[in-house]
Formats: C-alpha cells, structure tokens, sequence
C-alpha cells in the first residue's frame, strides 16, 4: 500500500522517562493509581514536558449520508442525519451536554449531508459531495472525494491546533455510517465481516444479515483494489474526515482520541497510510459494536472504560476527558516522599 507523506511528530521520551522518574517519587505506592499513572507520563512524552499542562479540549463532530442506508442497514432514516446536524447546531445533542460539563468547544461539519444546510451558521460548510454514494452497487466514493474528505478533517483539526487545543476529540453523524465503518475494519484487519458487523442504531437479527451480506460483498470488491482506491470503494465522507483529524493531529504533534466503532475505522484509515499515527491516539471506551474490539487491537490501544456506549458523535470521547484531566492534576500536584516527609517503601 502506497504510504501518504505525512511527517509524524517525533515522541520525546526523555520527557516520558522523566515523568515516570516522577512518578516513582509520589506518595504513594507505586503503581497504586493503575492507568492513570499510564496516563500522565503518555501525556508527558506528547508535550515534551515532565509534568504535562492540563489539557484544552476540542470536539469536532464530522456529518455526512450514505448512499447504502437505502438498503436498510439502519433501523432509522436517512433524514435523521441532517436532523441531527441541527439539533448540534442548537446545542441539544449529547455531544454538546458533555462539552458543556468538560468545557470543551464543539465544531460541527457538514463534510457530506445529503440535504442542503446553507441555512446553518453555526456549523462548518465543507460538503465535498451530498453524501456517497451506494456502496452495494459499487464504489462508495472516488479516490479523489475520499482524499478531499481526508484534506478537510486536517484543515478543521488544523484550526483547532492553532486556536490553542491540545486534545482533539473527532466525532461522527451518519445515519448506515456502521456499514462501510464495518468494510474498512474489515478491509484493515482481515477480519470477517461476521465478527466485525455489529447492531447500530439497534437493528434485528434480519437486519443484520442482511448487513453482513452487504459488506462481504463490498469488502470482496474492495480486495482488487488497493491504497486510498480500496478505502474510497468502501468508506464515508465522515470517516475519511476523521482519518484526517488524527494525521493533522499526528503531524502537530497533539494527542488526540478515538472514540467508537466509526472513529476507530478513521484511526485504521489514517494509519494505513501514515504508521505511527497510533502512537498519537487514546482509545476512549470499547462500544457495543462487536468489532471495535478488533479494530482497537489493531491499533494496539486498550480503551479506558467499557460503559456500553453506541452513540457515536465523540460522546465516549468526551467521557474520559475528565479521567485524563485527573491524571494530568495528580501528576503535578501530589506531594513526593521527600516534599511530604513520608517514607518511602522498604527497599
């Protein structure tokens, strides 16, 4: 597969070292605070710092359709999708409640709504089509949208960077975006589509057989294809965004988190074409969708809570935003043995 030129940024270990240097010196025993710890010095080695700034938030929530919901691989419709976009844009969607409570900023993009949303000044207008086209019949989109797609999640991660966060947190809308999210899993990994297609919004046992029988057959296509041709054959506007995100955020060398089943195929897609994409991500939470699990693996991250989410829209994401703020303050602010005038453990 034909690799993007994408400069990663660099890891400073030196910092992470000395984070866990300091670690060891808490009160505390050592490894009393599990992940956490993890957390803290992971964070040390992206910002270069012993002790790491607490963290400044941004969610960004990528909408698009997809041509392949006209075979009832969802359990609602098509329309919901641009309901959705508007109901972000006043602020009454989970996503927006849990930016509220974490005091993070909200971007919301149309890269691809099928219905016309020019009435929207709150959101971003970045449509590179309405919505891709059907993915059982043929190509979901052409190399050319994907990459367009891809270009417009690092101009909005770009803006984000320069407006001062340091944590991205990309998000999804798109009603049937668990279909082609399930291709490129599939695609990636090599997994079945059996062990990789899950349930969605809800869908029966009828439904998803029809799902799997959808997807074998767009990944068997897929399979004569390869690079950013493969991806495009299968993918979504909104993923292809989210594959943006994390190489922006990658190449900026700014963390950023992976939140469920689609997030997680955007995280493969970037990978695929820029390795070491992954060692910039934090995976959130492990979603109800059964291959989540698969595509995590693949990217070697272990998520950090199982609450049984299928939202999607950044919302897990979101969640440990507070876990990692906590392991940023602990770091800093704990007193170590000698500060305290606490002895240390038995040697």
């Amino acid at each position: 597969m034909k690799k993007t030129k994408i400069e990663i940024a660099p890891i400073d270990r030196e910092a992470e070292a000395a984070a866990r240097a300091r670690q060891a010196q808490l009160t505390k025993p050592a490894g009393a605070l599990g992940r956490l710890e993890e957390i803290a010095c992971w964070l040390a080695g992206r910002q270069g710092r012993e002790i790491p700034r607490p963290l400044v938030p941004h969610i960004m929530v990528f909408a698009a359709d997809h041509g392949v919901a006209a075979q009832g691989v969802s359990a609602y419709p098509p329309e919901v999708t641009a309901e959705m976009v508007r109901n972000f844009a006043r602020g009454g969607a989970a996503i927006n409640v849990l930016a509220r409570a974490i005091g993070a900023e909200v971007t919301v993009v149309d890269v691809g709504v099928a219905a016309e949303l020019g009435d929207l000044p709150a959101i971003v207008h970045a449509k590179v089509r309405p919505g891709s086209r059907d993915l059982s019949r043929g190509a979901a989109l052409s190399p050319e949208e994907w990459e367009q797609a891809v270009a417009v999640g690092r101009r909005v991660a770009a803006t984000a960077i320069d407006a001062g966060a340091t944590l991205l947190l990309p998000g999804d809308m798109g009603i049937g975006n668990t279909t082609p999210s399930a291709c490129l899993i599939c695609h990636l990994t090599g997994a079945p589509p059996e062990a990789v297609v899950g349930r969605g919004t809800g869908i029966d046992d009828a439904t998803r057989a029809r799902k799997v029988a959808v997807v074998a057959a767009a990944v068997d296509r897929a399979a004569t294809l390869s690079g950013v041709a493969a991806m495009a054959a299968v993918g979504g506007l909104e993923i292809g965004a989210i594959a943006g995100c994390f190489l922006e955020a990658a190449a900026r060398g700014i963390p950023a988190v992976v939140d469920g089943f689609i997030a997680a195929a955007g995280g493969l897609a970037a990978a695929a074409v820029a390795p070491g994409v992954e060692e910039w991500l934090l995976a959130s939470h492990r979603s109800q969708e059964r291959g989540h699990a698969i595509a995590l693996e693949r990217l070697a991250l272990t998520p950090l809570v199982d609450l049984g989410l299928r939202l999607g829209e950044g919302s897990g994401a979101a969640l440990i935003v507070p876990l990692l703020q906590a392991a940023v303050a602990l770091h800093a602010e704990m007193a170590t043995f000698a500060e305290a005038g606490v002895s240390g453990a038995n040697e």
